[in-house]
């Protein structure tokens, strides 16, 4: 009786430690590590932006209406940008020609004029000289005025030798302290420049850049608008599933998530809409642009993106959606308490 009932008690003692030794394992099981949050995390991530596009497809009509939109509201901005980046072209090339007369004295005589080309040169802001003696000069006019025989009636030629100067600095006031240095220099009778169609040239360059970036901001806004009241309407439409998940405890970034990859999803959709209608706009207008460039003897090239633009045109319209969707379902997740 003695040894049976040792071995009894020995059993229940043992029980209750083998219970919690059991316990303690357990609960060490259940632990969740990092690597198991960061997957479940991107396994969610995956979901959702699958989730997303699928009910994106679902209803096709409306959700190609809304990323029509957003991509008429990017097209001006974007052509705009094109315009300018293509007047930089013309720029350049107006640039180069923004040069100086210099006209020499008239009692100085060819090699003198050499020495003083070769003055100018070596002074400070100057890119260039080229000196067009009297005789060239007079061949010029007679070719550009077409009275070859009128002038050649005259006894003496009446035109000084020049120097065509190219500055360095292009702008109006370094053109124009240029032209005062260059004055000061022997055997310079006069220095001539006109700045004014330099000057419009550039007022209107500030003039379309400002443009472009009041209009990339007012449609950036209503992109923005567009994309904030299509989730809103999808937030209200997923009301009360919202409420079931936030009641058993669903974080505001758990809710958030989906509406965010819709928003998304739009701006992307509306991103590619906007990249194809330029494309093929460019494709239209290019015959058109390039016989008037003809008529004019120049050549034109319609502008395009290319790589750097249409990725900047994509990331920044995806971005406008997302950030778009984000501040309507913040905004919404305020209003909305579980019953």
């Amino acid at each position: 009786m003695t040894s049976g009932t040792s071995r009894r008690s020995t059993r229940q003692t043992q029980q209750p430690a083998s219970r919690d030794t059991a316990s303690r394992r357990g609960a060490r099981s259940q632990r969740t590590g990092l690597n198991s949050r960061v997957r479940a995390w991107s396994r969610h991530h995956r979901a959702m932006a699958r989730d997303s596009a699928y009910r994106l497809v679902r209803r096709p009509v409306a959700s190609l209406l809304t990323m029509v939109a957003i991509a008429i509201a990017l097209i001006l901005p974007c052509a705009l940008w094109l315009v300018m980046d293509s007047a930089k072209v013309l720029d350049t090339e107006l640039d180069e020609s923004a040069t100086l007369t210099v006209y020499l004295s008239a009692s100085i005589d060819e090699a003198q004029a050499m020495e003083v080309a070769d003055t100018l040169r070596d002074r400070p802001g100057v890119a260039g000289a080229r000196l067009v003696t009297a005789a060239e000069g007079m061949a010029e006019f007679q070719q550009a005025l077409g009275l070859d025989d009128a002038l050649s009636e005259l006894d003496e030629n009446p035109l000084p030798a020049s120097i065509i100067v190219s500055p360095i600095d292009v702008t109006p006031q370094a053109v124009r302290d240029l032209s005062e240095r260059l004055e000061d220099v022997g055997g310079v009778d006069e220095v001539r420049l006109d700045l004014a169609w330099l000057e419009r040239l550039n007022r209107l360059a500030e003039l379309g850049q400002r443009l472009t970036l009041a209009l990339a901001l007012l449609f950036g806004l209503g992109v923005l608008l567009i994309v904030g009241n299509t989730i809103r309407l999808a937030v209200e439409s997923r009301r009360q599933e919202i409420e079931v998940v936030t009641l058993i405890g669903a974080t505001h970034a758990f809710v958030r998530r989906p509406f965010l990859y819709s928003g998304a999803w739009y701006g992307l959709g509306g991103g590619l809409l906007a990249w194809a209608m330029l494309a093929l706009g460019g494709q239209w207008l290019a015959a058109p642009v390039q016989a008037l460039a003809q008529s004019y003897g120049a050549s034109f090239v319609m502008p395009t993106l290319g790589v750097e633009g249409s990725a900047t045109l994509l990331i920044s319209s995806t971005l406008l959606g997302w950030l778009g969707s984000w501040m309507a379902v913040s905004r919404h997740l305020k209003d909305i308490r579980p019953r």
